[in-house]
Protein backbone atom coordinates (compact mmCIF):
# COMPACT_ATOMS: atom_id res chain seq x y z
CA UNK A 1 0.00 0.00 0.00
CA UNK A 2 1.48 3.51 -1.37
CA UNK A 3 1.46 6.00 1.80
CA UNK A 4 1.50 9.82 1.41
CA UNK A 5 2.12 12.59 4.05
CA UNK A 6 1.13 16.03 4.23
CA UNK A 7 -0.77 18.46 6.43
CA UNK A 8 -4.42 18.59 5.08
CA UNK A 9 -5.94 15.66 3.29
CA UNK A 10 -9.80 17.29 1.93
CA UNK A 11 -11.90 14.61 0.76
CA UNK A 12 -14.16 16.11 -1.97
CA UNK A 13 -12.97 18.33 -4.67
CA UNK A 14 -16.48 20.14 -4.75
CA UNK A 15 -17.32 23.67 -4.30
CA UNK A 16 -16.39 23.43 -0.21
CA UNK A 17 -13.45 21.44 -0.39
CA UNK A 18 -11.77 22.88 -3.25
CA UNK A 19 -11.98 26.56 -1.82
CA UNK A 20 -10.66 25.63 1.35
CA UNK A 21 -7.77 24.14 -0.43
CA UNK A 22 -7.22 27.18 -2.48
CA UNK A 23 -7.11 28.98 0.53
CA UNK A 24 -4.65 27.00 2.90
CA UNK A 25 -2.22 26.29 0.11
CA UNK A 26 -2.31 30.27 -0.74
CA UNK A 27 -1.34 30.55 3.16
CA UNK A 28 1.53 28.15 2.55
CA UNK A 29 -0.38 24.79 4.08
CA UNK A 30 0.28 21.40 2.24
CA UNK A 31 -2.80 20.05 0.79
CA UNK A 32 -4.02 16.67 -0.69
CA UNK A 33 -7.53 17.02 -2.49
CA UNK A 34 -9.14 13.53 -3.08
CA UNK A 35 -11.86 13.36 -5.48
CA UNK A 36 -13.68 10.16 -7.10
CA UNK A 37 -14.81 11.09 -10.26
CA UNK A 38 -12.18 11.55 -13.34
CA UNK A 39 -13.06 14.94 -13.87
CA UNK A 40 -15.41 17.62 -12.39
CA UNK A 41 -18.48 16.93 -15.54
CA UNK A 42 -21.54 16.24 -13.42
CA UNK A 43 -24.61 17.79 -14.83
CA UNK A 44 -27.18 19.00 -12.96
CA UNK A 45 -25.58 20.56 -9.21
CA UNK A 46 -25.89 23.49 -8.23
CA UNK A 47 -24.44 26.48 -10.55
CA UNK A 48 -25.10 29.80 -9.02
CA UNK A 49 -22.34 31.79 -7.81
CA UNK A 50 -23.64 34.14 -5.32
CA UNK A 51 -22.56 37.82 -4.34
CA UNK A 52 -20.80 36.29 -1.06
CA UNK A 53 -18.82 34.06 -3.34
CA UNK A 54 -18.27 36.98 -5.91
CA UNK A 55 -17.12 38.84 -2.98
CA UNK A 56 -14.00 36.24 -1.94
CA UNK A 57 -12.91 35.70 -5.61
CA UNK A 58 -12.48 39.44 -5.67
CA UNK A 59 -10.93 39.12 -2.26
CA UNK A 60 -8.25 36.92 -3.97
CA UNK A 61 -7.56 39.23 -6.85
CA UNK A 62 -9.12 36.72 -9.14
CA UNK A 63 -12.64 38.21 -9.97
CA UNK A 64 -12.02 39.35 -13.27
CA UNK A 65 -10.55 36.31 -14.44
CA UNK A 66 -13.39 34.20 -12.92
CA UNK A 67 -16.00 36.31 -15.14
CA UNK A 68 -14.30 35.77 -18.47
CA UNK A 69 -15.98 32.64 -18.57
CA UNK A 70 -19.15 31.97 -19.60
CA UNK A 71 -21.43 33.12 -17.60
CA UNK A 72 -25.08 34.40 -17.06
CA UNK A 73 -26.15 37.54 -14.65
CA UNK A 74 -29.13 37.18 -12.83
CA UNK A 75 -29.85 40.60 -10.45
CA UNK A 76 -33.78 40.06 -9.64
CA UNK A 77 -35.07 36.85 -8.39
CA UNK A 78 -38.69 36.55 -9.94
CA UNK A 79 -41.67 34.20 -9.06
CA UNK A 80 -44.57 33.58 -11.12
CA UNK A 81 -48.07 32.44 -9.53
CA UNK A 82 -50.84 31.48 -11.94
CA UNK A 83 -49.32 33.52 -14.71
CA UNK A 84 -49.00 36.37 -12.33
CA UNK A 85 -45.98 37.55 -11.86
CA UNK A 86 -43.50 39.01 -9.03
CA UNK A 87 -39.96 40.25 -8.13
CA UNK A 88 -39.31 38.75 -4.74
CA UNK A 89 -35.75 40.07 -4.75
CA UNK A 90 -33.67 42.83 -6.21
CA UNK A 91 -29.77 42.66 -6.12
CA UNK A 92 -28.85 45.97 -7.30
CA UNK A 93 -28.66 47.28 -3.64
CA UNK A 94 -25.85 44.76 -2.72
CA UNK A 95 -22.99 47.53 -2.70
CA UNK A 96 -20.00 44.74 -1.01
CA UNK A 97 -20.18 42.55 -3.58
CA UNK A 98 -21.39 42.47 -7.19
CA UNK A 99 -24.56 42.69 -7.11
CA UNK A 100 -25.91 39.97 -8.92
CA UNK A 101 -25.85 35.95 -9.11
CA UNK A 102 -23.54 34.70 -11.89
CA UNK A 103 -24.48 31.03 -12.97
CA UNK A 104 -22.03 29.24 -14.80
CA UNK A 105 -21.74 25.41 -14.82
CA UNK A 106 -20.35 23.86 -11.49
CA UNK A 107 -17.69 22.29 -13.38
CA UNK A 108 -16.47 25.25 -14.58
CA UNK A 109 -16.52 26.68 -11.60
CA UNK A 110 -14.54 23.84 -9.93
CA UNK A 111 -12.00 23.94 -13.16
CA UNK A 112 -11.76 27.53 -12.48
CA UNK A 113 -10.72 26.57 -8.86
CA UNK A 114 -8.20 24.28 -9.64
CA UNK A 115 -6.54 26.09 -12.20
CA UNK A 116 -6.06 28.59 -9.63
CA UNK A 117 -4.81 26.29 -6.90
CA UNK A 118 -2.17 24.33 -9.19
CA UNK A 119 -0.22 27.99 -8.96
CA UNK A 120 1.32 27.29 -5.41
CA UNK A 121 3.35 24.40 -4.72
CA UNK A 122 1.39 22.69 -1.93
CA UNK A 123 -1.56 21.85 -4.01
CA UNK A 124 -2.03 18.60 -4.69
CA UNK A 125 -5.42 17.52 -6.64
CA UNK A 126 -5.88 13.11 -6.73
CA UNK A 127 -8.67 12.46 -8.90
CA UNK A 128 -10.55 9.63 -9.48
CA UNK A 129 -9.41 8.79 -6.10
CA UNK A 130 -11.71 8.37 -3.31
CA UNK A 131 -11.87 7.80 0.66
CA UNK A 132 -12.88 5.06 2.01
CA UNK A 133 -11.99 4.84 5.58
CA UNK A 134 -10.58 6.76 8.62
CA UNK A 135 -6.98 5.81 9.95
CA UNK A 136 -7.14 6.44 13.42
CA UNK A 137 -4.58 6.13 16.74
CA UNK A 138 -6.06 6.09 20.34
CA UNK A 139 -8.94 8.24 19.21
CA UNK A 140 -7.46 10.79 17.14
CA UNK A 141 -7.89 10.24 13.16
CA UNK A 142 -4.43 10.63 11.79
CA UNK A 143 -5.35 10.23 7.73
CA UNK A 144 -7.89 8.63 5.20
CA UNK A 145 -8.02 5.32 3.24
CA UNK A 146 -8.62 5.91 -0.45
CA UNK A 147 -9.04 3.75 -3.71
CA UNK A 148 -7.12 5.12 -5.90
CA UNK A 149 -6.32 4.04 -9.78
CA UNK A 150 -3.03 2.28 -8.94
CA UNK A 151 -4.46 0.80 -5.78
CA UNK A 152 -5.07 1.46 -1.95
CA UNK A 153 -3.41 4.28 -0.55
CA UNK A 154 -3.08 5.83 2.89
CA UNK A 155 -2.94 9.46 3.88
CA UNK A 156 -1.14 10.51 6.90
CA UNK A 157 -2.63 14.21 7.14
CA UNK A 158 -2.35 16.88 10.53
CA UNK A 159 -5.78 17.22 9.33
CA UNK A 160 -8.76 15.10 7.60
CA UNK A 161 -11.85 17.67 6.44
CA UNK A 162 -14.65 15.80 4.88
CA UNK A 163 -16.28 17.99 1.98
CA UNK A 164 -17.84 14.62 0.54
CA UNK A 165 -20.92 16.27 0.61
CA UNK A 166 -24.63 15.34 1.92
CA UNK A 167 -23.89 11.87 1.50
CA UNK A 168 -20.78 12.13 3.39
CA UNK A 169 -18.94 8.53 3.84
CA UNK A 170 -16.80 9.74 6.01
CA UNK A 171 -18.71 11.78 8.63
CA UNK A 172 -20.58 8.29 8.75
CA UNK A 173 -17.43 6.50 9.32
CA UNK A 174 -16.64 9.35 12.27
CA UNK A 175 -19.72 8.33 13.97
CA UNK A 176 -20.88 12.22 14.29
CA UNK A 177 -24.64 12.75 15.25
CA UNK A 178 -26.77 14.05 12.76
CA UNK A 179 -29.86 16.17 13.52
CA UNK A 180 -32.41 15.60 10.27
CA UNK A 181 -35.08 18.78 9.81
CA UNK A 182 -36.93 16.75 7.21
CA UNK A 183 -37.93 18.05 3.69
CA UNK A 184 -41.31 17.82 1.91
CA UNK A 185 -40.14 17.37 -1.75
CA UNK A 186 -37.61 15.90 -3.99
CA UNK A 187 -36.80 17.75 -7.01
CA UNK A 188 -36.48 16.33 -10.88
CA UNK A 189 -33.54 17.88 -13.21
CA UNK A 190 -33.98 18.43 -16.77
CA UNK A 191 -33.31 20.43 -19.62
CA UNK A 192 -35.39 22.35 -22.63
CA UNK A 193 -33.89 24.20 -24.80
CA UNK A 194 -34.58 28.29 -24.81
CA UNK A 195 -34.92 30.39 -27.48
CA UNK A 196 -33.70 34.24 -28.19
CA UNK A 197 -37.46 35.51 -27.67
CA UNK A 198 -37.89 33.63 -23.70
CA UNK A 199 -38.17 36.82 -22.45
CA UNK A 200 -37.21 37.59 -18.80
CA UNK A 201 -36.00 34.81 -16.74
CA UNK A 202 -38.93 33.84 -14.38
CA UNK A 203 -36.81 31.64 -11.91
CA UNK A 204 -40.00 29.89 -10.40
CA UNK A 205 -43.74 29.29 -11.54
CA UNK A 206 -46.33 27.71 -9.38
CA UNK A 207 -49.75 26.36 -11.20
CA UNK A 208 -52.78 23.95 -9.58
CA UNK A 209 -50.47 21.98 -7.10
CA UNK A 210 -47.26 22.08 -9.21
CA UNK A 211 -44.16 24.07 -9.34
CA UNK A 212 -41.12 24.48 -11.46
CA UNK A 213 -37.79 26.55 -11.18
CA UNK A 214 -36.06 27.71 -14.22
CA UNK A 215 -32.62 28.76 -14.96
CA UNK A 216 -32.05 30.46 -17.83
CA UNK A 217 -28.00 28.37 -19.19
CA UNK A 218 -28.37 30.10 -22.72
CA UNK A 219 -28.85 27.98 -24.71
CA UNK A 220 -31.37 26.08 -22.50
CA UNK A 221 -33.63 26.40 -19.57
CA UNK A 222 -31.94 23.87 -16.55
CA UNK A 223 -35.63 23.14 -15.06
CA UNK A 224 -36.34 22.23 -11.46
CA UNK A 225 -39.92 20.00 -10.95
CA UNK A 226 -40.69 20.10 -7.62
CA UNK A 227 -42.42 16.52 -6.58
CA UNK A 228 -43.82 15.57 -3.44
CA UNK A 229 -40.90 13.86 -1.71
CA UNK A 230 -41.69 9.80 -2.78
CA UNK A 231 -43.67 10.61 -5.45
CA UNK A 232 -40.81 9.66 -8.53
CA UNK A 233 -42.27 6.28 -8.58
CA UNK A 234 -45.79 6.91 -9.07
CA UNK A 235 -45.05 9.84 -11.42
CA UNK A 236 -42.84 7.06 -13.67
CA UNK A 237 -45.69 4.94 -13.43
CA UNK A 238 -47.72 7.25 -15.46
CA UNK A 239 -45.40 7.56 -18.32
CA UNK A 240 -43.63 10.41 -19.94
CA UNK A 241 -46.48 11.93 -21.91
CA UNK A 242 -47.91 12.46 -18.85
CA UNK A 243 -44.96 14.31 -17.28
CA UNK A 244 -44.66 16.25 -20.22
CA UNK A 245 -48.52 17.24 -19.99
CA UNK A 246 -47.73 18.24 -16.17
CA UNK A 247 -44.49 20.19 -17.02
CA UNK A 248 -46.53 22.16 -20.16
CA UNK A 249 -49.04 22.97 -17.40
CA UNK A 250 -46.90 24.43 -14.64
CA UNK A 251 -44.73 26.42 -17.80
CA UNK A 252 -46.98 26.77 -21.06
CA UNK A 253 -44.11 29.08 -22.15
CA UNK A 254 -42.13 25.70 -22.97
CA UNK A 255 -45.10 23.71 -23.88
CA UNK A 256 -44.03 23.19 -27.42
CA UNK A 257 -40.76 21.87 -26.72
CA UNK A 258 -41.68 18.78 -23.93
CA UNK A 259 -41.29 16.49 -26.40
CA UNK A 260 -37.08 17.12 -25.96
CA UNK A 261 -37.62 15.02 -22.63
CA UNK A 262 -37.57 12.15 -24.55
CA UNK A 263 -37.17 9.32 -21.61
CA UNK A 264 -36.62 8.91 -17.85
CA UNK A 265 -32.60 9.38 -18.68
CA UNK A 266 -33.14 12.82 -19.61
CA UNK A 267 -34.52 13.45 -16.08
CA UNK A 268 -32.11 13.11 -12.49
CA UNK A 269 -33.85 12.65 -9.59
CA UNK A 270 -32.32 14.95 -6.37
CA UNK A 271 -33.45 13.64 -3.03
CA UNK A 272 -34.20 16.67 -0.97
CA UNK A 273 -32.47 16.39 2.33
CA UNK A 274 -31.94 19.16 5.53
CA UNK A 275 -29.46 18.10 8.25
CA UNK A 276 -27.00 19.10 9.86
CA UNK A 277 -24.11 17.84 12.65
CA UNK A 278 -24.56 18.55 15.93
CA UNK A 279 -20.72 17.89 16.64
CA UNK A 280 -18.83 18.88 13.60
CA UNK A 281 -15.61 17.67 14.50
CA UNK A 282 -13.41 14.87 16.46
CA UNK A 283 -9.69 15.39 17.03
CA UNK A 284 -7.88 15.62 13.87
CA UNK A 285 -11.20 15.69 11.59
CA UNK A 286 -13.57 18.45 10.49
CA UNK A 287 -16.77 18.14 8.29
CA UNK A 288 -18.35 21.52 6.18
CA UNK A 289 -20.48 22.24 3.69
CA UNK A 290 -22.93 19.60 2.99
CA UNK A 291 -21.38 17.07 5.09
CA UNK A 292 -21.72 19.04 8.10
CA UNK A 293 -24.99 20.87 6.99
CA UNK A 294 -27.35 19.41 4.02
CA UNK A 295 -28.83 22.20 2.88
CA UNK A 296 -32.12 22.44 0.62
CA UNK A 297 -32.42 23.68 -2.85
CA UNK A 298 -34.35 26.69 -1.54
CA UNK A 299 -32.58 29.69 -2.89
CA UNK A 300 -29.75 27.74 -4.36
CA UNK A 301 -27.54 29.09 -1.26
CA UNK A 302 -26.18 25.33 -0.59
CA UNK A 303 -23.11 26.44 -2.68
CA UNK A 304 -22.26 29.46 -1.41
CA UNK A 305 -22.81 28.52 2.34
CA UNK A 306 -20.10 25.08 2.24
CA UNK A 307 -17.71 28.05 0.27
CA UNK A 308 -18.40 30.59 3.72
CA UNK A 309 -17.91 26.96 5.79
CA UNK A 310 -14.37 26.64 3.82
CA UNK A 311 -13.58 30.50 4.03
CA UNK A 312 -13.74 30.58 8.08
CA UNK A 313 -12.17 27.17 8.02
CA UNK A 314 -8.73 28.32 6.65
CA UNK A 315 -9.02 31.92 8.75
CA UNK A 316 -9.09 30.07 11.59
CA UNK A 317 -6.73 26.68 10.63
CA UNK A 318 -4.41 27.92 8.32
CA UNK A 319 -1.60 28.81 11.06
CA UNK A 320 -1.83 26.05 13.43
CA UNK A 321 -1.91 23.89 10.15
CA UNK A 322 1.74 25.49 9.45
CA UNK A 323 2.90 25.05 12.63
CA UNK A 324 1.57 21.80 13.04
CA UNK A 325 -0.89 22.25 16.16
CA UNK A 326 -4.35 21.94 15.16
CA UNK A 327 -6.16 21.19 18.03
CA UNK A 328 -9.76 20.05 18.72
CA UNK A 329 -10.32 23.61 20.08
CA UNK A 330 -9.57 24.83 16.44
CA UNK A 331 -11.79 23.05 15.12
CA UNK A 332 -14.60 23.76 17.48
CA UNK A 333 -14.55 27.25 16.82
CA UNK A 334 -15.01 26.45 13.06
CA UNK A 335 -18.40 25.14 14.13
CA UNK A 336 -19.06 27.99 16.60
CA UNK A 337 -18.39 30.55 13.88
CA UNK A 338 -20.92 28.77 10.95
CA UNK A 339 -23.35 27.16 13.08
CA UNK A 340 -25.55 30.23 13.60
CA UNK A 341 -25.38 31.39 9.87
CA UNK A 342 -26.80 27.85 9.22
CA UNK A 343 -29.18 27.61 11.45
CA UNK A 344 -30.54 30.85 10.25
CA UNK A 345 -30.84 29.72 6.81
CA UNK A 346 -32.15 26.10 7.26
CA UNK A 347 -35.06 27.55 9.47
CA UNK A 348 -35.88 29.64 6.78
CA UNK A 349 -35.46 27.02 4.37
CA UNK A 350 -37.60 24.65 6.56
CA UNK A 351 -40.22 27.58 7.35
CA UNK A 352 -40.99 28.02 3.65
CA UNK A 353 -40.85 23.86 3.01
CA UNK A 354 -43.68 23.79 5.25
CA UNK A 355 -45.86 26.79 4.99
CA UNK A 356 -45.43 27.02 1.15
CA UNK A 357 -44.35 24.18 -0.84
CA UNK A 358 -45.78 21.61 1.23
CA UNK A 359 -49.41 23.50 0.94
CA UNK A 360 -48.47 23.98 -3.01
CA UNK A 361 -47.96 20.62 -3.77
CA UNK A 362 -50.52 18.31 -5.67
CA UNK A 363 -53.27 21.06 -4.83
CA UNK A 364 -56.11 20.59 -7.28
CA UNK A 365 -56.87 24.06 -7.99
CA UNK A 366 -55.10 27.42 -8.59
CA UNK A 367 -51.99 28.79 -6.21
CA UNK A 368 -53.10 32.37 -4.71
CA UNK A 369 -49.67 34.02 -4.83
CA UNK A 370 -48.90 34.75 -0.96
CA UNK A 371 -49.60 37.55 0.64
CA UNK A 372 -46.06 38.48 1.65
CA UNK A 373 -44.77 38.03 -2.02
CA UNK A 374 -47.05 40.62 -3.10
CA UNK A 375 -46.26 43.16 -0.49
CA UNK A 376 -42.38 42.35 -1.44
CA UNK A 377 -43.76 43.18 -4.98
CA UNK A 378 -45.80 46.01 -3.67
CA UNK A 379 -42.75 48.13 -2.17
CA UNK A 380 -39.47 47.56 -3.94
CA UNK A 381 -37.46 48.45 -0.84
CA UNK A 382 -38.75 45.66 1.29
CA UNK A 383 -37.06 43.37 -1.57
CA UNK A 384 -33.72 44.13 -0.31
CA UNK A 385 -34.17 42.00 2.74
CA UNK A 386 -34.38 38.52 0.65
CA UNK A 387 -31.89 39.82 -1.86
CA UNK A 388 -29.83 40.54 1.62
CA UNK A 389 -30.36 36.72 2.77
CA UNK A 390 -30.08 35.12 -0.55
CA UNK A 391 -27.10 37.23 -1.64
CA UNK A 392 -24.88 37.73 1.59
CA UNK A 393 -26.84 35.30 3.88
CA UNK A 394 -25.64 35.75 7.62
CA UNK A 395 -22.19 36.63 8.76
CA UNK A 396 -20.81 36.67 5.10
CA UNK A 397 -17.01 35.45 5.40
CA UNK A 398 -13.88 37.30 3.86
CA UNK A 399 -10.34 35.80 3.28
CA UNK A 400 -7.64 36.95 5.50
CA UNK A 401 -4.29 37.54 4.50
CA UNK A 402 -1.89 34.96 2.61
CA UNK A 403 0.48 34.50 5.53
CA UNK A 404 2.60 33.24 2.49
CA UNK A 405 2.31 33.54 -1.42
CA UNK A 406 4.41 30.22 -2.33
CA UNK A 407 3.22 31.03 -6.20
CA UNK A 408 5.47 28.60 -9.05
CA UNK A 409 3.66 30.19 -11.95
CA UNK A 410 1.32 33.07 -13.17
Amino acid sequence: MNTLQTQCCIAGGGPAGMMLALLLVRAGVRVVVLEKHQDFLRDFRGDTVHPSTLQILKELGILEEFLKRPHQKVQQVRVEFEGESAILADLAHIRTAPPYVAFMPQWDFLDFIATVSRRYSGFDLRMQTEAVDLLQDKGRIIGVRANAPQGQLEIRAELVVAADGRQSLLRSKADLPVRDLGAPMDVLWFRIGRRPNDGETILGRASRGKMIVMLNRGDYWQCAYLIRKGDFDQIRARGIPSFRSDIAAVAPSIADRVAEIENWDHIRLLTVKVDRLLQWSREGFLCIGDAAHAMSPMGGVGINVAIQDAVAAANILSRPLREGKAMQSDLQRVQRRREFPVRLIQAIQVFLQNRLIRNTLGLDRPVKMPFPVKLVNWLPVLRRIPARIVGLGFRPEHVAPAATRNVISP
